[in-house]
């Protein structure tokens, strides 16, 4: 299995301080698990291959290139770095 951890910044709370660990087994593709915390709580979560397709077929994207834009917007920083905003709610 890997893992990365990320701290996030969320445009709405920019003071706010987040931290976002994403962990597959395989690729993003085959599903991924995700626990975001801001040091007090902390939240899980799991995407299955099928919310995958389900969601890029929603938006009608191509579902590898979704893929891809999901691998730079969760565990790709340094490349994509200010090119994805994280809203929490």
């Amino acid at each position: 299995m890997e893992k990365t951890l990320n701290r996030i910044h969320p445009v709405s709370d920019p003071e706010a301080t987040y931290f976002l660990q994403v962990s597959w087994e395989k690729d993003l593709g085959t599903g991924f698990g995700l626990l975001l915390s801001d040091c007090q709580c902390a939240w899980t979560g799991t995407v299955s291959e099928e919310d995958i397709s389900r969601e890029a077929a929603d938006i009608e994207m191509d579902r590898e290139k979704y893929v891809e834009e999901l691998r730079k917007a969760l565990i790709a920083r340094e490349e994509s770095s200010g090119k994805y905003n994280f809203v929490i709610s």
